[in-house]
């Protein structure tokens, strides 16, 4: 009987011990699979910024994005007021994520690729429009992007009348400075996306040279100038 209730006795404790590891596994999992899901990209992310805080070399993501920008030249029209009208359907517009002009703003020192797009490739490699506004000679807002500490820098040395060209596939848009102005991040009255004319809208964190996101932004309102180019959004 001694050896039969021994044996009942080890078979409880195995059990016992099955119960209390059983759990253990289980959340072992859970942060395992946690962390593989979470950490490991927020990581990635943060190693990505800082290689791009305090890397020697210059980044190079040229691999990472499509180019559908061909520089064209405007034909002259047969008088000043006369505008050439492109049809909308021979415009190829771009993609979330691709290359299709360049933004250039002398009097700043900005010279930049200009994305369709506002994600880390594009800011990356150069400024990016907001997606959910429009790109040039649509006649509405655009929302345009860029690090403050990269790409669009020059905005420290924004003045009104300052001129800003961008060049297309399908032509070449200027613009000129009206106004800048210093917001909070979530001031939802510094841009509006529904408005039915052209604005070009550029912004970033400010203060300038800072490091890591702000809870300001430098934002750079300019009106459509001098352009002999209209789109035909009927056609």
């Amino acid at each position: 009987m001694a050896h039969r209730h021994n044996s009942h006795s080890k078979h409880h404790s195995f059990n016992g011990k099955n119960f209390a590891i059983l759990p253990i596994i289980f959340c072992a999992g859970i942060l395992a699979i946690t962390y593989f899901t979470l950490l490991l990209p927020s990581a990635s992310a943060f190693v990505s910024v800082g290689s791009l805080f305090f890397s020697d070399r210059t980044m190079d993501f040229s691999e990472e994005f499509n180019n559908i920008f061909v520089p064209v030249t405007d034909p002259p029209t047969e008088s000043q007021t006369e505008k050439r009208k492109i049809p909308a359907s021979e415009i190829e517009f771009p993609k979330q994520g691709e290359q299709f002009g360049e933004i250039i703003i002398k009097d700043c020192q900005i010279d930049a690729r200009l994305f369709f797009g506002d994600d880390n490739i594009a800011l990356n490699n150069g400024v990016g429009i907001y997606p959910g506004s429009s790109i040039p000679g649509y006649g509405k807002t655009i929302l345009a992007a860029g690090h403050n500490n990269t790409y669009f820098n020059g905005l420290k040395y924004a003045k009104k009348g300052q001129k800003i060209e961008i060049k297309t596939s399908y032509g070449n848009f200027f613009y000129e400075i009206t106004d800048i102005k210093i917001k909070d991040h979530t001031d939802a009255s510094a841009y509006d996306l529904e408005a039915d004319y052209e604005n070009l809208i550029l912004y970033t964190c400010y203060p300038f040279d800072e490091l890591g996101l702000t809870p300001q932004r430098c934002f750079v309102y300019a009106k459509p100038a001098e352009s002999n180019l209209e789109i035909d959004k009927k056609n």
